[in-house]
């Protein structure tokens, strides 16, 4: 979808930076719910995406998933799946390609994603 007057412009990413991305219009949905709930918490999780998605010390609240919730795909490459614990019951779930310096976001919301319910 291309940007459209009135839409947010996105910075583009720096040099060590990772481009993110949505993945689904529902997590671009929720991602704006996140924003307007935790507005800092959110920004502090865009940042960690961009910078270091997938850190070599994860943490209870930024780690990658586990089981069948550990790899997702996306355009039938099947990449690692992380989370970001943004709020009590907000989350991030993204995929991160390496390869293209990119992180794309899957889920994002104020609620726990109901997979996991």
């Amino acid at each position: 979808m291309s940007p459209k007057r009135g839409d947010r412009v996105a910075p583009p990413p720096g040099l060590a930076d990772c481009d993110l991305i949505f993945g689904t219009s529902d997590a671009a949905k929720g991602w704006d719910d996140l924003c307007r709930q935790a507005a800092a918490n959110t920004l502090a999780a865009w940042q960690v995406m961009r910078a270091d998605p997938a850190p070599r010390t994860p943490t209870s609240r930024h780690h990658r998933l586990k089981g069948s919730y550990a790899t997702g795909v996306y355009r039938g490459r099947a990449l690692p799946q992380w989370q970001i614990e943004v709020t009590s019951g907000g989350r991030i779930w993204y995929l991160v390609d390496t390869a293209a310096r990119r992180v794309i976001i899957m889920y994002a919301g104020t609620a726990h994603p109901r997979d996991t319910d």
